[in-house]
């Protein structure tokens, strides 16, 4: 039963972060080439940090 609301927990976490990244991506005013670039970097992160974590755990 913990584990499960660790996940609501880790959800709602997520989605205050995307939303709050959401409204700031939409308020900036900058070219739309780096608007595009500085959107997609948190997925380009998390990326990273997710095959970084597997391949420490899989030694």
């Amino acid at each position: 039963m913990l584990n499960i609301k660790r996940r609501q927990m880790i959800w709602f976490l997520l989605i205050i972060l995307g939303c709050g990244y959401f409204s700031a991506m939409s308020n900036l005013e900058m070219n739309y080439y780096f608007k595009s670039m500085v959107a997609l970097l948190p997925m380009q992160l998390a990326a990273i940090i997710y095959v970084t974590y597997l391949r420490w755990h899989r030694n």
